[in-house]
């Protein structure tokens, strides 16, 4: 079980966003750690919701159960609203704060093992920090237990010294927790009930206390303004890399691309600087990803090259070549060996196998088939300025430079267009269609078009 704290406001983020909903990496905080203790095992999760309510739960959907606590009283009051879910379950629960995104699942996984294999009443993360400001301490006995957690304004001179830090996050038996919140007071500087105060009572009625120190203080981080933020999501993009990094993808400077957490990337792909990776992206193996590629949403085949260019909630397929300077907006579809060239727009529209549309063109709300030419500067017209209607083309078929397809039409297999061609209506199969006026030569014309803008601009001048 997993009780996940999130009902503070987060004054110091000046925002009109709460604070566990500030992305990390593309996903709010809260959402990383409900999925890290998913992760963990936790087979039911609680969420203790506050400022923001309807709109954390919004933002959750079905991830957990939820529970208001209407005034914020404290850690200790937080943890209690769930006893009516919880109060009566045998177990172990996890109780962590939604506003630290960058605890892993293997450090949660490490700390439940020491909580089991010692029978400890509870166990709480810590790390030592060369600043422990604005921590509560970990105060430990002469064999290293643990006796007690002192709130950062409740420290005195000693205890402002010691360097190992409760990190809020821990493991309790379920029915003992809820037992010693029973007992727990607001006698503090601050007036509040913490749930530091069960580490103290349990320890008093002689129960095992322990305390996992985390070798990566970067977990420690609580996010309460937008500094500690902004070094989250460093960090996270540092883990995020280094990820897959060991998993066989080549990146050619870390520290200058952006990758979100569910991006998954193949084995000898090369991502260029500049590369920015969205949502649920998925990239093939054998790929080369940037420079300057902006992704989000899509899923790319293998041995794809994109380069300089803007994809959204897309598919492209294997050995394809996107770029420089494409756009491929939602719905577009890409088959195995096509080009889009430099310049191009797709929007909702597929291309089969083998297709090209090379430079300067608009395919939108269209079906295009195989090995299908579409020249420079070519456009579906698909919209009237009411309705969005459909191009479709043919295997095989040639469209000629700055030729319009009047939507809806169709143009068949192996038909040809000739450029500049501006086409209403079907052109059936192995047809070619000329649709432009014929042109007329004027033998000297262009002469007495020139005098006669000369003798204007004359007239015009004042004398």
């Amino acid at each position: 079980m997993a009780i996940v704290l999130a009902a503070g406001q987060g004054k110091r983020m000046k925002s009109k966003l709460y604070k566990v909903l500030h992305p990390v990496c593309g996903k709010p905080m809260v959402s990383h750690v409900l999925d890290m203790v998913q992760g963990a095992g936790c087979e039911r999760s609680v969420v203790i919701v506050g400022h923001g309510a309807e709109k954390v739960q919004s933002v959750l959907g079905g991830q957990a159960e939820f529970v208001l606590q209407s005034e914020q009283l404290g850690t200790g009051h937080a943890v209690l609203q769930a006893k009516d879910l919880l109060g009566d379950e045998e177990g172990t629960t996890i109780v962590i704060c939604g506003d630290t995104p960058l605890v892993s699942k293997e450090t949660v996984l490490a700390m439940l093992q020491l909580h089991e294999d010692s029978a400890s009443a509870a166990t709480l993360l810590t790390a030592e920090l060369p600043d422990p400001a604005g921590y509560g301490r970990v105060i430990r006995g002469a064999q290293g237990q643990v006796e007690k957690i002192v709130e950062h304004k409740d420290c005195n001179v000693q205890e402002s010294a010691v360097r190992e830090i409760n990190t809020g996050t821990y493991c309790f038996n379920n029915r003992k927790l809820f037992e010693a919140l029973s007992r727990v007071t607001n006698n503090n500087v601050q007036g509040e009930y913490y749930l530091t105060d069960v580490i103290g009572i349990l320890q008093q009625q002689g129960e095992v206390i322990q305390a996992y120190c985390n070798d990566d203080p970067a977990e420690a981080i609580g996010v309460n303004d937008r500094v500690a933020l902004a070094e989250a999501e460093r960090s996270m993009r540092e883990r995020i890399a280094r990820r897959h990094l060991l998993a066989g993808v080549t990146i050619i400077d870390p520290a200058a691309v952006y990758i979100e957490n569910d991006v998954v990337i193949g084995a000898d792909t090369v991502i260029y600087p500049g590369t920015i990776l969205r949502g649920k992206t998925v990239i093939g193996e054998d790929c080369v990803i940037g420079p300057q590629a902006d992704i989000t949403n899509c899923i790319i085949g293998g041995q794809t090259s994109i380069k300089h260019s803007v994809l959204n909630d897309s598919k492209i397929g294997s050995s394809t070549s996107v770029g420089p300077f494409a756009y491929l907006r939602p719905g577009s579809e890409l088959g195995d060996n096509c080009k889009v060239g430099d310049f191009v727009e797709i929007k909702n529209a597929s291309l089969g196998d083998g297709s090209k549309v090379s430079h300067l063109s608009y395919v939108g709300d269209a079906i295009v088939g195989k090995d299908v030419n579409i020249g420079c500067g070519a456009i579906t017209v698909n919209y009237d300025g009411f309705n969005k209607s459909k191009t479709q083309i043919g295997d095989g078929a040639f469209i000629g430079s700055n030729v319009n397809l009047i939507a809806p039409v169709k143009i068949g297999d192996g038909a040809y267009v000739v450029a500049g061609s501006t086409i209403t209506h079907d052109v059936p199969e192995n047809d070619l269609a000329i649709a432009r006026e014929r042109q007329v030569n004027k033998p000297g014309y262009a002469e007495k078009i020139r005098n006669r803008a000369k003798a204007k601009k004359e007239r015009t001048q004042p004398s």
